[in-house]
């Protein structure tokens, strides 16, 4: 299970699809133990990188099943927000049944005041059981809903269940300060805080406190190395990260970034294919070679970062 001490990196993990759109069973088990070969501690599945709105229900619990089964143990969390806390229910109690370490959570864009998303988060956690461990997504740039640190106190606070806080804000780093500065004077209860954004703040949000990363940026080994480099040598860490910087921005571009992400774990054999199920964009030839330049330079700048690619198709 996961808790409030949970640290190091989680990788947030795609889907794989085959080129006609169809589920890509075959690469699930050869996904996770890619990610493991990378050293991470656990594996985050069917949030927004892993297209989770557009499975089926039955196709949720097919990528539940084999991931566990072939994560060696390692924890894998599963994203199970919904429109209704009748899917949520089903999935998260299937998924704990299956042997996850935990469920991820977010609330709608239609909640907005700050009762109301508490209110939200109480009924979801009627919904997924009390006992089970959660965490909290904190993603306005995409979900539109606005917590403060304020709020985010109060859900923690009602819900012992909710061990870790999925930090994506952006601007964020005060709030984890914030965050931070409470529980050190006694003022909340400890949290694990795992960093998203596409790892784009990584070495910042380290220094701010921060326990690790919950990102799917292409590069594990990156993650690794910076979240374990970050409290002896901050500037060796600081190093790391800004070779990749410029892939990391790429990767994080809205509407496409997901496109590129999967065309270049699917270079390094994480999947079969970088395909996106319907709808989603393609790649233009300029785009791939932009990418092709940017592995490039990351190849030249940090020979340690695991360089492992097929050429383009």
């Amino acid at each position: 299970m996961i808790g409030t001490d949970t640290k190091g990196v989680f990788a947030i993990a795609p889907t794989p699809f085959t080129e006609d759109g169809s589920l890509e069973v075959a690469s699930l088990g050869r996904m996770t133990e890619w990610y493991l070969d990378r050293e991470v501690d656990g594996i985050t599945i069917l949030g927004i990188m892993g297209e989770a709105q557009k499975l089926r229900p039955e196709e949720s619990l097919t990528v539940v099943r084999e991931v566990i089964a072939a994560a060696a143990g390692k924890p894998i969390i599963v994203g199970v927000s919904a429109p209704g806390m009748a899917a949520m229910h089903d999935l998260a109690a299937a998924s704990m049944d299956a042997g996850a370490a935990g469920v991820m959570m977010t609330p709608p864009g239609t909640m907005r005041t700050d009762d109301q998303i508490c209110g939200w988060f109480a009924n979801a956690v009627e919904a997924i059981g009390p006992d089970t461990p959660w965490v909290l997504q904190d993603h306005p740039t995409v979900t539109s809903v606005l917590m403060s640190p304020g709020v985010i106190r109060r859900v923690v606070t009602a819900h012992d269940a909710c061990v870790m806080l999925k930090h994506e804000d952006w601007p964020g780093l005060e709030k984890i300060s914030a965050l931070r500065d409470w529980q050190a004077a006694g003022d909340m209860r400890p949290l694990s805080i795992l960093c998203g954004n596409g790892g784009l703040f990584l070495d910042l949000e380290m220094g701010r406190g921060a326990d690790g990363a919950m990102t799917g940026y292409a590069f594990p080994e990156m993650l690794r190395r910076v979240v374990d480099l970050s409290a002896a040598d901050p500037e060796k860490a600081a190093d790391i990260f800004d070779a990749h910087l410029p892939l990391l921005r790429y990767e994080h571009q809205s509407g496409i970034g997901l496109t590129v992400r999967k065309q270049i774990l699917a270079r390094r054999g994480a999947i079969a294919t970088p395909a996106l199920r319907a709808p989603g964009p393609k790649l233009s030839p300029r785009a791939a070679a932009e990418i092709d330049r940017l592995l490039a330079r990351v190849e030249k700048r940090d020979p340690g970062c695991g360089m492992s690619l097929r050429k383009a198709s």
